[in-house]
């Protein structure tokens, strides 16, 4: 296989190519933008797909102006909302996540697995670099950045404390006893549950949604949507309201799955100029930031998928490789190079006990980390999924979920080793607890405070966030748009432009509304939805693959 070769310089993906090659594909008399609304006047050009568009957009500026209007008033909403949701289905998203990665696993080795995107003769579009730099910048960049410190650290001194009794109820931190008062064997629990949370289980959900739309889009020839994953469920009934409403759920779950990356992003991006230069952490300040690199995403929005989202993207991954050499060598070395091996191990070991739906007592770790994470993982599936499919026509199915689950999945092992365990053996080997007793948006900085250089490499820290930022909202903008516009890739810019700045708007409305909390409450609740979607992909996916020659 030629794998060595770019999209020349300027040039976007106009159109779904057609198969090459004998494949599946769907006929059907649904032609895309047959039913678009389409506007030319000027410089003021649309093509928006009626009523998805129109719905979706009512609903969310609804939601912002009365999220903006009510701010003082909604917090203890926004509370109760999450609360609720992840307290009584936190089974449902545990269950449904295991679902999706033993599914990812499977269709690894059985023959489905030879089936080739876009058709036995089509070839990759994006060299392996270009490729993973692009699915791992937009898959969990600014979570990586948020939690990279601060969740490790969190688990070791939970773990490290053991089980509480809280008005009579145990109030384990994990479904696992042994490690209170054992700092060796914290470490160890802290890191395994860590990987959990950002290795193979959302990246399979990630990829079960790519691999869905890639398969209904370059082998059956239907418009790159979600409702496209339905047709052999549903059947020409896909264009209809059936259609419209899991598209609707689609642009929901994205958009507010951004926000809630945006808005921690921006809380992180606040504490480090804080901590570097002692501009304060003020909400107005951390609004001014939202606008000013939603400002940037609409900028990268307009110059297009290899212009923008592909330099950005490479961009991320070259920093981001510099901080976390820097990290590996000024950090305990050996005791990283050690950790990651001993991580991986310790992962596998509790795997089983960590993702198990049923009979745990861990309310505070199950309910609040995971259910969470996992709704989380899902609102933003739609998002990273379709820009995943876009830039991944030409792989074997085999080759596309060794690659989506595994490589970002290392990855991340290695940043949460490197980062994690830098902090935690500040805290067990010198004594530092002023990492350890920082705010969550402060840790990735209080720990860059005892190494060297720590100046340059706070700063890069804060770029990194402002980058990872920019991608997942133009990332974001460029998909959520392709969804309003009933399958069309190549829509008009000033769309793009008005998901760009409404991703930044609702993330400031839910901000001022309730802050973290707000943005967890609305990533929950549109996930939920959404992972009943995605159940029935999952059983579509299989259904289209068979199809399918191998």
């Amino acid at each position: 296989m030629d794998d060595n070769r770019d999209i020349p310089e300027n040039t976007e993906i106009e159109a779904i190519p057609a198969p090459e090659g004998a494949t599946q594909v769907i006929e059907t008399d649904y032609e895309i933008g047959q039913d678009n609304f389409a506007y030319r006047r000027s410089f003021l050009e649309l093509d928006i797909h009626n009523p998805v568009f129109a719905i979706s957009a009512l609903a969310i500026l609804a939601f912002t102006i009365l999220t903006l209007m009510f701010q003082t008033t909604l917090e203890p909403v926004f509370t109760g909302l999450r609360d609720f949701l992840t307290g009584n289905l936190d089974w449902f998203f545990l269950l449904s996540g295991n679902v999706f990665l033993i599914l990812a696993v499977v269709l690894i080795f059985v023959p489905l697995g030879k089936v080739r995107l876009g058709g036995p003769d089509a070839r990759p579009d994006y060299s392996y670099v270009s490729w993973f730099s692009m699915l791992f910048a937009a898959g969990m960049g600014i979570g990586l950045m948020f939690y990279g410190v601060s969740e490790p650290l969190g688990n070791y001194t939970a773990a490290f404390d053991g089980p509480t009794i809280e008005n009579g109820v145990r109030t384990d931190w994990a479904p696992l006893d042994g490690a209170a008062g054992d700092a060796e064997g914290a470490r160890r629990l802290a890191m395994a549950a860590t990987i959990f949370h950002w290795a193979l289980h959302p990246w399979a959900i990630y990829a079960i949604v790519a691999l869905s739309l890639a398969l209904f889009s370059y082998n059956k020839g239907l418009p790159l949507t979600l409702r496209s994953i339905f047709y052999p469920i549903f059947g020409e009934k896909v264009w209809g309201w059936r259609g419209h409403v899991i598209d609707i759920l689609a642009i929901f779950a994205t958009i507010f799955g951004l926000s809630t990356s945006l808005g921690i992003g921006a809380q992180q991006a606040s504490a480090g100029l804080d901590f570097l230069f002692g501009f304060g952490t003020t909400t107005g300040g951390m609004v001014f930031l939202i606008i000013f690199i939603t400002g940037i995403a609409t900028a990268s929005v307009v110059a297009g998928m290899d212009s923008g989202v592909k330099r950005l993207s490479e961009l991320n991954m070259l920093l981001a490789f510099l901080l976390l050499m820097f990290i590996i060598l000024a950090g305990p070395t050996l005791q990283i190079f050690k950790g990651f091996f001993l991580n991986l191990a310790a992962y596998a070991e509790y795997l089983p006990a960590l993702s198990n739906p049923f009979g745990r007592t861990d309310d505070n770790f199950r309910q609040g980390w995971t259910a969470f994470y996992w709704a989380w993982w899902i609102s933003w599936s739609p998002f990273v999924g379709m820009f995943i499919a876009r830039v991944s026509r030409g792989r074997t199915v085999r080759e596309f979920l060794v690659a989506v689950l595994l490589i970002p999945s290392i990855v991340s092992v290695i940043w949460m080793t490197a980062l994690g365990g830098t902090a935690i053996s500040q805290v067990i080997d010198q004594g530092l607890t002023s990492v350890q007793d920082a705010a969550l948006e402060i840790k990735l900085f209080e720990m860059l405070a005892h190494l060297p250089l720590t100046g340059i490499t706070s700063l890069v820290g804060i770029l990194l966030v402002v980058v990872f930022f920019v991608t997942s909202s133009d990332s974001g903008s460029l998909v959520i748009d392709t969804i309003s516009a009933g399958g069309k890739v190549n829509a008009p810019v000033p769309q793009r432009v008005f998901w760009a700045t409404f991703e930044g708007l609702l993330a400031i409305s839910l901000l001022l509304g309730g802050g973290l909390v707000a943005l967890q409450a609305m990533a929950v609740s549109t996930g939920l939805p959404f992972t009943l979607v995605l159940l029935g992909a999952s059983y579509a996916l299989v259904k289209g693959l068979m199809a399918e020659p191998r």
